[in-house]
């Protein structure tokens, strides 16, 4: 009997209990904190990756990981630190069961506290899915449940792409073009302006709400990480950025040319390139500027497949932000 007691006591006291919290912190954005021998404790930084976040967000059901946060952005922590060296290979069911030290283990202090920014409670599943395609599904209600194809639009679809990172909305499949989920179906009769931060903030029948069969189930297909963007700019021209190391940079215009600029626009659904503006045409970005020295053929499938000096490696300004203008949309 003792023994049956100190094993049910082991599996309880193993059970992964992990929270976000901190300065400016949301259900699905902070400081990563996790329960062990009876008190709370945050994660080192050292070796935090894209990977490691996507385990924790989701674990608390918060969709895809956009940004895995070094150095205290969320605040600094007390108490312990529980984890360090954590490694996931992404596809875990805790952040607990990464490859870590043990417990305890570590030489950091609270200026390295690690955390995540989640892209809330939505994700892209079913058979053929990738992390920019798949079948939409948010969590409402402790569940997870579909979207119905009823209205479902580009709108709807470039709001999605836009809250998961994956640039621009390329397609809106219906009829359960990444198969028939199943359980709940949250929403219908989505209505988005593209201008909202979420899914959840367009229009719609209200949760639970519709006359749906999973054979409707809506989807996204979405352009990877490039946008476009810049005063001026439209879903089909404007400033080119790309999403590399969990940020959005512009791309230097040397050497850019159409065939550079129609790798673009096919990349996402806008026909053939137009031309090929430079010198910040659409106003100058902020922050990296991640490609220079871009070579297309113009027969690439996406712009990080041509040659080009390597990620952040130039020595150019944002008044030499490349853009393209694209002819326009592509209906399938």
């Amino acid at each position: 009997m003792a023994l049956m007691y100190f094993s049910t006591f082991n599996l309880f006291s193993l059970i992964d209990v992990i929270r976000l919290v901190g300065s400016g912190s949301t259900r699905c954005s902070g400081r990563v904190e996790i329960y062990y021998n009876n008190s709370w404790g945050t994660v080192c930084d050292d070796g935090w990756d894209l990977n490691d976040a996507e385990v924790v967000c989701r674990q608390i059901n918060c969709g895809t990981a956009l940004e895995a946060l070094p150095s205290t952005h969320f605040g600094a922590g007390t108490g312990q630190i529980w984890l360090d060296e954590v490694t996931c290979s992404g596809n875990e069911s805790s952040l607990t069961t990464c490859v870590h030290n043990q417990f305890g283990s570590h030489d950091c202090d609270h200026r390295e506290d690690a955390g995540v920014i989640c892209s809330g409670p939505i994700r892209l599943a079913g058979p053929g899915s990738t992390r920019c395609s798949g079948r939409v599904e948010v969590y409402y209600n402790n569940s997870w449940g579909t979207v119905c194809d009823d209205r479902w639009d580009l709108n709807d679809a470039e709001v999605v792409c836009r809250q998961i990172n994956c640039g621009s909305a390329l397609q809106a499949p219906r009829s359960a073009h990444f198969g028939a989920g199943t359980g709940q179906i949250w929403l219908n009769n989505v209505t988005c302006s593209r201008s909202e931060s979420s899914l959840i903030g367009c229009q719609h029948s209200g949760f639970g709400s519709n006359n749906c069969g999973h054979f409707e189930d809506a989807a996204v297909i979405c352009s990877g990480p490039i946008r476009l963007a810049g005063p001026g700019s439209t879903r089909c021209s404007g400033r080119v950025e790309v999403y590399h190391s969990k940020s959005w940079g512009t791309v230097c215009d040397d050497g850019w040319d159409l065939n550079d600029a129609e790798v673009v626009c096919r990349q996402i659904n806008c026909g053939s390139a137009l031309q090929a503006p430079r010198s910040a045409h659409f106003g100058a970005g902020t922050g990296q500027i991640w490609l220079d020295h871009v070579t297309c053929s113009g027969n690439e499938n996406s712009l990080a497949e041509c040659q080009h000096s390597g990620f952040g490696s130039n020595r150019c300004e944002h008044g030499q932000d490349a853009a393209v203008i694209c002819s326009g949309e592509i209906h399938f």
